[in-house]
């Protein structure tokens, strides 16, 4: 990983608290062990930032990949330390412990911070070395990642492009399929949600990313932001299709959802699309580097309140309306900081957010349209570049 974080903050934090340096115990499904490193794994190693650099301890099985790709001033194997014979005398997890510590006494560390996260097992095995162990509990890790470089939002960009071919194809399948007895019919078989997911997929892994869930929900099921959607697609109903890939390479996600229906889906689920758009116009017309997540999401709820529709500010107990926050933060999580939403702090540039207004009725079904943005100081750039249209068509999406 090329990320080329900056760890000032961080270093001002261990500075600011005595503290000699910052430790993360995790596997890269963890990112921020693996922002802070640049190097993946799938057990877990530990990553130690100091004044003087960022710094691995490593199994010898990812010793010479992690020395050519990680983000780091050294990589140590364990074996250094005499690992399999602290093992053989002390047992698995001492042995792992009196590791970790002579790891961190060859760095001159004897006080760390660590994340929320940090094993308890690690930190009371430290503590019973003599090692001070602090948690840091603010994110501080997390609040950096939020800011994009332009290398992660190349990375990103790369992503939404894949996500728009998944999209694409999904847009096609109901756009060309047939209907007959007020289902969506292809190639002869009812066009379900099932098969749609599939070809999503099948694209998405042909652009060299994957996901573990996504969205096609028709009718009912849409009113449920989060229902993943199942059985045969109708026709004159709305149908929402939210794709969150990663690259699986990078690890950089995309996200995005549009709304589509064949037929006519009703005077009441039209409208409620129009104001949709229109909350998601104001919402994006709100962005700009200074203005809060907050002031996003107020500009959203006001467009749906004033066209007569319940929020979660206006009842916090409603059950249909718009009843989640406008965005989120993506990247290296598909839900991270900042936040969208009434308690969403100031925006600033390089942020990349999801805006994502909708609105939701059991009785009508759900609406949803979302783009990817990054914050600039007079504005945003939209990362997304895909049509925004009730009725599907095939061809080019832009």
């Amino acid at each position: 990983m090329n990320v080329d974080a900056d760890l000032a903050a961080l270093r001002e934090f261990l500075a600011a608290n005595g503290l000699d340096g910052y430790l993360i115990d995790d596997d890269a499904s963890d990112s921020d062990q693996r922002y802070v490193s640049g190097f993946t794994a799938p057990d877990p190693y530990q990553t130690l930032v100091t004044d003087d650099g960022v710094h691995l301890l490593v199994s010898g099985l990812e010793y010479g990949r992690a020395s050519a790709e990680a983000n780091a001033d050294s990589v140590t194997r364990r074996a250094a330390y005499d690992y399999q014979q602290l093992v053989a005398e002390h047992g698995q997890y001492e042995g792992r412990i009196r590791t970790i510590a002579a790891f961190l006494a060859d760095h001159d560390v004897d006080a760390i911070a660590v994340p929320r996260t940090f094993p308890t097992g690690t930190a009371d095995g430290l503590r019973e070395h003599d090692f001070t162990v602090t948690v840091e509990s603010e994110g501080i890790v997390t609040d950096i990642r939020a800011t994009k470089t332009d290398w992660e939002l190349e990375q990103i960009r790369a992503s939404q492009r894949a996500n728009e071919a998944a999209m694409a194809r999904a847009e096609e399948l109901i756009a060309t399929a047939d209907i007959e007895d007020g289902i969506l019919v292809h190639d002869g078989d009812p066009l379900t949600s099932e098969r749609v997911t599939e070809e999503i997929e099948i694209t998405l892994l042909r652009h060299g990313c994957s996901l573990d869930d996504t969205i096609v929900a028709c009718g009912a099921d849409a009113a449920d932001p989060h229902d993943r959607g199942s059985g045969p697609l109708a026709a004159d109903e709305l149908i929402v299709i939210d794709i969150f890939p990663r690259d699986k390479e990078t690890g950089y996600h995309a996200d995005m959802t549009r709304t589509f229906a064949r037929g006519d889906p009703g005077a009441a689920a039209r409208r409620r699309y129009e104001v949709t758009r229109e909350a998601y116009d104001a919402a994006l017309e709100a962005v700009e580097a200074g203005v809060t997540g907050a002031d996003v999401h107020g500009a959203a709820c006001d467009v749906i309140e004033d066209a007569g529709y319940a929020t979660l500010r206006s009842d916090p107990t409603t059950e249909t309306g718009f009843i989640h926050s406008t965005g989120h933060g993506v990247g290296l999580d598909v839900h991270e900081q900042p936040s969208v939403s009434p308690a969403g702090g100031e925006l600033q540039p390089g942020h990349v957010i999801s805006i994502e207004p909708g609105l939701y009725d059991p009785n009508v079904g759900g609406v949803r349209i979302e783009d990817l943005i990054v914050v600039t100081a007079d504005g945003y750039e939209n990362l997304t570049e895909y049509r925004v249209r009730l009725e599907p068509m095939a061809g080019d999406p832009r």
